[in-house]
């Protein structure tokens, strides 16, 4: 299983990449595994306001349908709307080109309740 030491992580199975005042979200390794090959990705629009936990992203794979959760407040100002042609990305490259969304975050962020790899890794067990 891949944990890049540059993320930080849910123990939702999403990981936050910082990028100045924003940040950029997309699902683990370990969350596209579980789900199997992802076949629809239903994205948010550029300008949505989102708060921290609350439900963003569908993710439609051939096993089920799962959510994924913005693991910070703020404001959508990106996505990747790549994946709304080839969704597989999200499998293939879960921490590159596969990433779903990006969020301008206030001054402050809290990331009192993220994790670092080596956390995670022993999340998942």
């Amino acid at each position: 299983m891949s944990t890049p030491s540059d993320l930080k992580y849910t123990k939702s199975h999403e990981w936050i990449r910082i990028e100045g005042d924003a940040v950029t979200v997309g699902i683990t390794w370990f969350a596209q595994d579980s789900m199997g090959d992802v076949v629809h990705v239903e994205l948010p629009e550029v300008g949505d306001s989102v708060d921290a936990g609350a439900a963003v992203v569908e993710i439609e794979s051939v096993k089920a349908v799962s959510d994924v959760y913005s693991p910070v407040g703020g404001t959508i100002v990106e996505v990747n709307e790549t994946l709304e042609d080839s969704p597989e990305t999200v499998n293939s490259e879960p921490y590159g080109e596969g990433w779903l969304f990006k969020v301008k975050v206030g001054p402050t962020i809290s990331l009192h309740e993220l994790m670092g790899s080596g956390e995670y890794a022993e999340h998942c067990g």
